[in-house]
C-alpha cells in the first residue's frame, strides 16, 4: 500500500523531523510550508536522495482557498492516508492585560482554523463515508494546554486547549469511518519557535525545572507522531501523548 502523508508547517522543527522520519518509514511526503521555501526544498532533496518521494507545497494552512489547493497538490502523490496538523504561530511573551485583538486573531486563526480546514480536506479523502480507505490524523498540541503558560503565552495555550477539544470531538465523529484522530503535546523542545516569542534560549532557562532536567528534541516528538499514525496504534483514537520531560 502506498502511504501518503501531508504535514503542515514541515519546513522546520517538529514538522521537518516528522517529514524525514515518515519518509524513512516508507511514506510519500507532502511538505507544506508558508515562507521557508529553501528549507522545504532541502528536506525534499534529503528524502529523494535517500530513495524516497516528497514534494514541497507552499500554502497558508489557515486560508481556505490555499488549503484546498494544497490538498490538490498532495493528491498528485496518491490517495492521502495520513495528516499531521503541525502549523502554528507564537507571539512575543506577554501578559493577557497587554494582548490586543489583532494578536488574538492571528493566534487563533493560525493555530485553530488551520487544523479544522486541513482535517476537513483529509476527511473527504480518507473517510469510508466518502469512498476512502481510512487513515489517521495527528494534531500537534502543546503541554501549554495543561499548564496555561501564565505570564508568557496564555493565548497560545488557549489555542492549543481548543486543539485538544477538537481532537476529542473529531476522533468520535469519524471513528466509524476508518479514521483515527490523536494528538501529541510537546513542551520545551529545541526548535526556533521560541525565538518567535522573543526568547530563543527559553528551553535552556527552563530545563532544570523539569523532572527530566533537559529539553526535548524534535525527533522525539516525531517518533510519537509516527507511532500514532502506524498500525501499532490501530486501537488508539482520541488519545494524547505528553512529551514534556515529566511536566
Amino acid at each position: 500500500m502506498n502511504r501518503i502523508i501531508l504535514i503542515t508547517g514541515a519546513s522546520r522543527g517538529i514538522g521537518a523531523a516528522t517529514a524525514l522520519l515518515a519518509a524513512k518509514k516508507g511514506y510519500s511526503v507532502c511538505i507544506n510550508y508558508l515562507k521557508s521555501a529553501d528549507a522545504a526544498s532541502k528536506i525534499v532533496d534529503t528524502i529523494t536522495r535517500s530513495g524516497g518521494k516528497a514534494i514541497a507545497c507552499q500554502a497558508d494552512a489557515s486560508v481556505e482557498s490555499e488549503v484546498v489547493d494544497l490538498f490538490k497538490e498532495a493528491d498528485k502523490l496518491g490517495k492521502l492516508t495520513a495528516l499531521v496538523n503541525n502549523s502554528g504561530v507564537l507571539e512575543n511573551q506577554s501578559r493577557v492585560e497587554e494582548m490586543n485583538a489583532e494578536r488574538l486573531h492571528r493566534i487563533f486563526t493560525n493555530n485553530i482554523v488551520s487544523g479544522f480546514l486541513c482535517s476537513r480536506e483529509a476527511i473527504k479523502r480518507m473517510s469510508t463515508k466518502h469512498g476512502g480507505g481510512g487513515g489517521a490524523i495527528v494534531n500537534v498540541s502543546s503541554v501549554a494546554s495543561r499548564t496555561g503558560s501564565p505570564n508568557e503565552y496564555v493565548d497560545y495555550a488557549a489555542s492549543k486547549g481548543a486543539i485538544d477539544v477538537f481532537t476529542i470531538g473529531l476522533s468520535k465523529e469519524v471513528a466509524g469511518e476508518g479514521i483515527r484522530v490523536n494528538a501529541v503535546r510537546p513542551g520545551f523542545i529545541y526548535t526556533d519557535i521560541h525565538a518567535s516569542g522573543g526568547e530563543a534560549n527559553r528551553v535552556e532557562r527552563i530545563k532544570h525545572s523539569l523532572p527530566m532536567q533537559r529539553g526535548g528534541q524534535p525527533e522525539e516528538i516525531a517518533n510519537a507522531i509516527l507511532w500514532l499514525l502506524s498500525d501499532e496504534a490501530s486501537f488508539t483514537t482520541g488519545t494524547f501523548i505528553d512529551l514534556a520531560g515529566g511536566i
